[in-house]
């Protein structure tokens, strides 16, 4: 049989090496959305355009804090104040220059979730967001257009790596934020496929603060350097691992 001859740019040599031509190809052919670029999603994107991904719209209507600065990839001195997804675009165009790549510097409210999942075919679907109202539309809008949902429940608060959980939404143990998503949307949406990546670390209650409430979000956990990217890190491995046919954790 004559050997198969994609051609694939130079720089995933090493990635093609694992896991062969066909599957590169694959993950060419993989359409994303990751919604929410915190210190989860900037780095679950980041995964995914290394790994080769072909096309991803990413949205988020933050701009860079100071704060963010211990946790977000796009996080400066120099692009404070900087939209975040602006910035994440730009930076994965200089990793993969051939990437197809939509941004949206917008918040997403609610209302707004319906229309852009069905704008377009996507594989994948990345929920990202840490106010509980968006999350609930999107997981359940989500699940009634039938497309693969990967949900994060919250990096803050944990510091232990050897407690991320990868499970359906519906299996969670030991995470308040999966029990207040899974309690809330049982009222519209009961069936089971979302898949969780939380941490079944006890949460220090000294570590919560409250908000004004602003933007569906009433409270955060203090969080620490490494842990919402690997959150991010878990989310890619699953998606990229189920495009190449190595298999899911669930």
């Amino acid at each position: 049989m004559d050997q198969i001859n994609i051609d694939n740019p130079t720089w995933l040599g090493r990635t093609e090496l694992l896991i062969g031509p066909q599957a590169l190809l694959r993950l060419r052919k993989t359409n994303v959305l990751l919604i929410g670029l915190g210190g989860v999603g900037s780095f679950a994107g980041e995964f995914l355009v290394r790994s080769g991904i072909g096309k991803i719209t990413i949205v988020d209507g933050d701009t860079v804090d100071p704060t963010n600065k211990n946790r977000q990839l796009q996080a400066l001195d120099s692009t404070a104040g900087q939209p975040k997804a602006n910035l994440l675009k730009a930076r994965y165009l200089d990793i993969n220059p051939q990437l197809e790549i939509q941004s949206f510097d917008r918040f997403l409210e609610p209302q707004d979730i319906d229309q852009l999942l069905t704008s377009e075919p996507f594989d994948f679907v990345l929920d990202c967001i840490d106010s509980v109202l968006p999350k609930i539309t999107l997981l359940s809008t989500a699940r009634k257009h039938k497309v693969k949902i990967y949900s994060s429940m919250g990096a803050g608060g944990k510091m232990d790596p050897s407690k991320i959980r990868v499970a359906d939404l519906y299996q969670t143990k030991e995470c308040k934020f999966a029990q207040q998503v899974r309690k809330q949307l049982k009222r519209i949406d009961k069936r089971k496929g979302i898949i969780a990546i939380y941490s079944e670390e006890i949460q220090p209650k000294a570590a919560l603060k409250y908000t004004d409430g602003s933007k569906y979000k009433k409270s955060y956990y203090g969080t620490i350097s490494y842990m919402p990217a690997l959150f991010g890190l878990t989310m890619a491995s699953e998606v990229i691992r189920k495009v190449v046919g190595a298999g899911e954790i669930v």
